[in-house]
């Protein structure tokens, strides 16, 4: 199987580590086996380990299938870029720039 590529840059690979790490943390809280939560996910364990450890490889729709696996936690996926204020920042600046034009 060829391998998939993609450049990850270090800020990414520390920020999807520490996500691996919240979810493990999550699933340990609620007391739920890694096995069950695996079943539930529709993946093998290895892959849930891959997830847990923040793995670059794995498919965000399988961080999604863990995270619904952790009661319903895939709800916190709608978080992700909700709140786009450098994209907010620049649509301003091109406003003021059209105002000062009219």
């Amino acid at each position: 199987m060829k391998n998939a590529a993609y450049n990850i840059m270090p800020d990414t690979e520390n920020i999807l580590k520490t996500m691996g790490e919240q979810i493990k943390m999550a699933r340990l809280r609620r007391r739920l086996s890694a096995t069950l939560v695996a079943e539930r996910a529709g993946i093998s364990r290895s892959t849930l380990w891959k997830v847990e450890n923040g793995n670059p490889s794995v498919a965000v729709g399988i961080y999604a299938a863990v995270l619904h696996a952790l009661n319903n936690m895939d709800k916190d996926l709608l978080k992700i870029a909700g709140d786009d204020e450098l994209g907010r920042k620049l649509q301003d600046i091109e406003l003021l720039r059209r105002g000062k034009r009219q």
